[in-house]
């Protein structure tokens, strides 16, 4: 089946109650960094506030942050230590309208549509006996059409550069489109450069799994010549790199962000180590994305998780941002479940094993 946005149902505010809704009471900030008290902090839905008299969508939202209201009336969604002396900030903790605010939990879901009447079923739950292959099936199509109308956004943990075959379906993910841009930690970078040019990842061979004779120096061999190369991009040129992960971002200009952790190694030059900085280049990087999947990094996850909101304005329509979450533990699917992030699609699996799926569903493997 060929896969085609979901329609868009925004509130009907012809209704009584949205009609006599007071506007939303805001203050203004009166230091740097700090927001009034009562404000009202975003979720990932669709959230609309009622200003002079008519009820308007924060248009770029995510998690946990507040809602400024511009001198023109547009809704700005800022980070609370982003917030600057003089911003007016929108009050209040209901959510249905009476103070303003109404967020709208499920505007892609036809309200004519009939309600299932059963209140016992099996198997509501994802775990490692869920049942995959339609996801699956979804997701191919989701990316297909992805790759020609939105932003396909990965973010991903080290264990792909462990395996020959796992990095080899991701480099042909990326050489035919489905990657607009990249995600991931020190590690990621380090052990599949590692791979590209010695074949190890921490000393091991990435297909027979032999360790080698001072493989535990590998890592750090790479993360140093990578440093005097001075970039990736570089190294790839100096060391005449023709294969893995980073080897085609780099052929294929696409854009990454590698942030740093307190146990990193080196790190590569790439590396943001300041948190608050790398926050804010993975949210520069998703703030425009449509689908986001997620691959066995479990704070990467749930950190992007935070930044990404159910859905997108594009051309002025209300389009979903689809979310997936992959880990062969199911904890981590269900923390992110947990955080709120109420609209992904969480799959129990091995990540090598998912991205061959995937490559060979798509066909480029």
């Amino acid at each position: 089946m060929k896969f085609s946005l979901p329609t868009y149902y925004a509130p009907d505010f012809e209704r009584e109650e949205f009609l006599n809704a007071p506007d939303a009471t805001t203050a203004r900030v009166e230091a740097n960094g700090v927001a009034p008290r009562g404000y009202h902090s975003t979720s990932m839905y669709p959230e609309y506030v009622k200003v002079a008299g008519t009820w308007r969508l924060a248009k770029d939202s995510r998690m946990d942050s507040s809602v400024v209201v511009s001198p023109d009336g547009e809704l700005l969604v800022v980070e609370n230590r982003n917030l600057m002396e003089g911003d007016q900030v929108v009050l209040g903790r209901t959510e249905d309208g009476s103070e303003g605010i109404y967020v709208h939990t499920d505007g892609f879901v036809d309200p004519r549509a009939a309600k299932s009447s059963d209140k016992f079923v099996f198997r509501q739950g994802r775990s490692r006996e869920t049942a995959f292959a339609r996801d699956y099936d979804r997701l191919f199509e989701l990316l297909k059409y992805e790759r020609d109308h939105g932003k396909i956004v990965w973010v991903m943990g080290p264990a792909f550069a462990f395996d020959h075959d796992a990095r080899f379906a991701m480099q042909r993910i990326v050489e035919a489109g489905y990657v607009q841009g990249v995600m991931a930690g020190n590690a990621l970078a380090t052990h599949d450069l590692e791979a590209s040019m010695l074949h190890t990842a921490l000393g091991q061979d990435i297909y027979t799994q032999e360790s080698v004779k001072n493989g535990h120096y590998n890592h750090l061999d790479v993360i140093n010549e990578v440093r005097r190369s001075g970039s990736i991009p570089q190294f790839v040129k100096d060391h005449n790199i023709h294969d893995g992960i980073m080897w085609s971002l780099v052929q294929r200009d696409v854009p990454f962000v590698l942030t740093g952790s307190i146990r990193d190694d080196g790190p590569l030059p790439e590396v943001v180590g300041d948190a608050y900085a790398g926050q804010a280049a993975m949210r520069d990087m998703v703030r425009d994305a449509t689908t986001v999947i997620c691959l066995a990094t479990m704070l990467h996850t749930i950190a992007t998780g935070n930044m990404v909101p159910s859905y997108r304005v594009v051309n002025n329509t209300v389009r979903p941002v689809y979310f997936y979450a992959v880990d062969a533990d199911e904890f981590v699917v269900n923390k992110l479940l947990d955080r709120g992030s109420l609209s992904a699609t969480t799959v129990v699996t091995n990540v090598q094993d998912f991205i061959t799926i995937v490559a060979r569903g798509l066909g480029v493997w």
